[in-house]
């Protein structure tokens, strides 16, 4: 039986992606519940900084797409708009927005992290690829990976 090999900067692209949303949450809440968000998240943002550290820059442009899954939810939550959309006895009833501007705004910032993450992922493993395979500093032979 094989295991199945993870890529870890997809990993860090979503855990990126989740701190770009909270953020994201805190910035536009910021007179309600942000100040109680700000401090989870920038825990959060030390804490992956910490223990990663570079490891993770790869991920980065998930902040990119974070505000996405917010423009996912104000969207899904219009789902019924636009106009007015009421229950199914007709007691109440609520003005929706056109969620197509939210969907359309989401799908752009979701697409353009992940474009990021994949020019960003290409141009890091060329430069490693080429790093490999250049001799090493002391005079060794070619092929010997070595770090700086």
């Amino acid at each position: 039986m094989s295991a199945v090999k993870v890529d870890r900067a997809w990993l860090w692209f979503a855990a990126w992606l989740l701190l770009g949303a909270g953020w994201c949450l805190a910035l536009l809440t910021a007179l309600t519940i942000g100040v109680f968000v700000a401090p989870v998240v920038l825990a959060a943002t030390a804490l992956l900084l910490w223990r990663a550290g570079k490891r993770s820059a790869v991920g980065l442009p998930g902040l990119v797409s974070g505000p996405a899954l917010l423009l996912f939810f104000v969207g899904y939550l219009n789902r019924g708009g636009p106009g007015d959309v009421c229950t199914a006895d007709g007691t109440t009833c609520t003005e929706e927005w056109d969620p197509t501007g939210w969907l359309v705004a989401g799908s752009v910032l979701l697409l353009a992290g992940v474009a990021l993450f994949l020019v960003l992922r290409l141009v890091l493993r060329r430069r490693d690829r080429r790093v490999g395979t250049r001799r090493s500093p002391a005079g060794g032979p070619a092929g010997l990976r070595f770090t700086a």
